[in-house]
């Protein structure tokens, strides 16, 4: 389940038929984007905005990836901690994980203890290292052409995978990544700017233009 899926789910079945809402700063907002505060924060300042570096798009796919059947809202409250014990999501630093590293990831609450998403977290960053080009170049590369797909009204239009995010998929898999299906391709595509899903009336929809800010930790 992709994070704005997870995140409609949070708030209720029928927040996914509803356009636009109001917030309480009277800004209007993806409904899966109003509150909590988290959801709040993460919406307006990142989800949507390009990522181009290594690190930032490694960290959003690792992070969709444990996202996978669980709550986002669990991800982000983490997020945090898996920075700490993933180096960053430095991908050279990762790769050098070992089994041990893996044992004392399991043993951390303040992550998802998941040995096969730890697992693939390891896998995928030496399948980083492996590319013949950057990370970057191999995912930008399914970036829809800007007014490709229609604007959506409501979450009911957003969807859940796309020819783009199932080629993405197969491409990832092709070079060794793991945990990497339609949907959390499309996940990321929506994460990191490569689409922009949000909706009509919402007020962050355009300033996706402006590359995401990363912060010390990816920098």
């Amino acid at each position: 389940m992709g994070a704005a899926t997870s995140q409609a789910a949070d708030r209720g079945n029928f927040l996914t038929t509803l356009g636009a809402v109001r917030g309480d700063d009277g800004r209007w907002r993806c409904p899966w984007g109003d509150a909590p505060a988290d959801y709040r924060d993460y919406h307006d300042s990142e989800w949507g905005r390009p990522v181009r570096d290594d690190r930032g798009l490694f960290e959003r796919l690792s992070l969709e990836a444990f996202q996978s059947g669980l709550s986002w809202l669990t991800i982000l409250r983490k997020r945090a901690r898996f920075r700490e014990v993933f180096a960053g999501f430095d991908p050279v630093a990762v790769a050098a994980f070992t089994e041990e590293d893996v044992d004392r990831l399991l043993d951390d609450p303040g992550i998802v203890r998941n040995r096969a998403k730890v697992a693939a977290t390891v896998t995928n960053a030496r399948a980083v290292l492996a590319l013949d080009r950057s990370f970057a170049e191999v995912l930008w590369q399914y970036a829809p052409e800007p007014g490709r797909h229609s604007v959506p009204v409501t979450s009911l239009d957003v969807p859940a995978t796309t020819a783009e995010s199932t080629a993405l998929a197969r491409e990832l898999r092709r070079r060794g990544f793991r945990f990497v299906g339609p949907t959390t391709a499309y996940a990321l595509m929506q994460a990191t700017g490569m689409v922009d899903d949000h909706l009509r009336d919402c007020h962050v929809r355009g300033l996706c233009l402006r590359p995401f800010r990363s912060s010390p930790l990816l920098q």
